[in-house]
C-alpha cells in the first residue's frame, strides 16, 4: 500500500536539527553517520556508514519494546471495554464474538 508522508528538516546549527512530521518534531543531535534524536517517542540513536545505506538504530522511551503484546491487566481492561461497546449496541453480537476470539488469540501467546 503507498502512502504520502509529510516531513520536513530544517538545520539550526552545524549538527543541531530540526524535523517536523506528521507525527510531531523532534531534535537531532549529531554528525553524519551518527546521531541522537530525541521526540516524541523517546530518544532514538542511530550509527550508520554514510553513502552505504548501512546503519543500526536504537531506541530508549516509549514505543521502542513490543507495543502490541498486551500485559494482563490491559486484556482485562479490553475485554470491560469490549463488553461495554457490545452492551450500548455499538458492536453487533457477531463484532463483539469476533473482537474477543481476537484478544483471546493473541493472549495465547503469552
Amino acid at each position: 500500500m503507498a502512502s504520502f508522508r509529510l516531513f520536513r528538516r530544517k538545520q539550526l546549527m552545524r549538527g543541531v536539527r530540526l524535523n517536523v512530521s506528521k507525527s510531531g518534531p523532534s531534535l537531532s543531535l549529531g554528525v553524519r553517520g551518527v546521531h541522537v534524536t530525541l521526540g516524541r517517542r523517546g530518544v532514538t540513536r542511530t550509527v550508520g556508514v554514510p553513502g552505504t545505506g548501512f546503519f543500526f538504530t536504537s531506541g530508549s522511551g516509549r514505543h521502542t519494546g513490543v507495543h502490541t503484546a498486551h500485559r494482563p491487566d490491559q486484556r482485562v481492561r479490553l475485554r470491560r471495554h469490549l463488553a461495554e461497546l457490545h452492551q450500548a449496541g455499538v458492536l453487533s453480537d457477531d463484532e463483539f464474538a469476533a473482537k474477543r476470539a481476537q484478544l483471546d488469540a493473541s493472549s495465547d501467546g503469552d
